[in-house]
């Protein structure tokens, strides 16, 4: 990777706790969050003289219009810096679209951080995550990786102490979700329960068991997409603890041993064309 090329590794939520509506039409969540190694790659031309935004990508599904969040991270902090550079990005795509794995807040964070140097601003973190948050709730995340903690609206986070690694399955359906339709669903359903797992896993870490995965979207996107419920059968069928990233579709699955997660990911690569083994990243 060279100098003018960064990493946007996806996000999976090992918990994801709502809690309840805000006056702003957003939800109130606590989040535990974390980068895995399955990553986008974000170039940035440092031969290009022009003064225009570009952006090319190899996903041929994926925009690389003005709504990309790349060239909106890209425009926004020109505005807010008041350079009057351009820059020409590529874009290989890696993680599918639409998944609950935050693709396109890995890429734009991705941009924040290349155009941080190449326009030599020198922003620190907290202001380029102040700026990412205003353009969507992961992206702050994105900027910091790791394991954190997510509150607000999902764009306050605080960085938490690195997790052990340990590898798990990606799975997701031939079918993308629209995120605001699940917590529209969620607030018909109430389903907001009255145990914050995200809580529970800040006052008692230590063997992390499996049953700290937890996520309050997943009934509601299993009611509207059944296909999800039965993704997640089908990998406890497997052997592993399954959970659903995110607003979904993507799910998780997490396995005893190697062996086992790499029969699991064999069985389900021959129904499920996005089928990723990975790990996480600190």
């Amino acid at each position: 990777m060279n100098e003018w090329s960064r990493m946007a590794p996806a996000k999976i939520n090992i918990t994801l706790d709502v809690l309840g509506l805000r006056p702003d039409g957003f939800h109130e969540v606590e989040m535990i969050m974390q980068t895995v190694e399955l990553a986008d790659r974000l170039s940035l031309d440092p031969g290009y003289r022009g003064g225009e935004l570009l952006l090319t990508t190899d996903h041929p599904e994926l925009t690389a219009g003005t709504d990309n969040l790349v060239l909106r991270a890209a425009r926004a902090l020109r505005l807010e810096s008041g350079c009057n550079g351009g820059a020409k990005f590529h874009l290989e795509k890696r993680i599918p679209l639409a998944a609950g794995l935050a693709g396109g807040s890995a890429d734009a964070a991705a941009a924040l951080h290349l155009l941080n140097r190449y326009w030599d601003l020198n922003w620190p973190l907290s202001r380029l995550q102040e700026l990412g948050g205003s353009l969507g709730s992961d992206i702050p995340f994105c900027l910091l990786g790791g394991t954190a903690l997510a509150t607000g609206r999902g764009e306050q986070v605080r960085p938490l102490p690195a997790l052990t690694q340990f590898s798990l399955l990606l799975v997701k359906p031939d079918f993308g979700v629209s995120t605001p339709e699940v917590y529209q669903a969620f607030d018909r359903q109430d389903m907001t329960g009255p145990v914050y797992a995200s809580r529970k896993f800040l006052t008692e870490r230590g063997s992390f068991p499996d049953s700290w995965f937890h996520n309050d979207l997943e009934p509601v996107t299993c009611l509207l997409y059944p296909q999800v419920k039965q993704l997640l059968q089908e990998v406890r069928n497997l052997g592993g603890t399954a959970v659903m990233s995110g607003s979904g579709p993507t799910v998780m699955g997490i396995f005893p041993d190697e062996e086992e997660l790499r029969r699991a990911a064999g069985e389900l690569s021959a129904r499920y064309r996005d089928t990723f083994i990975t790990r996480i990243r600190g």
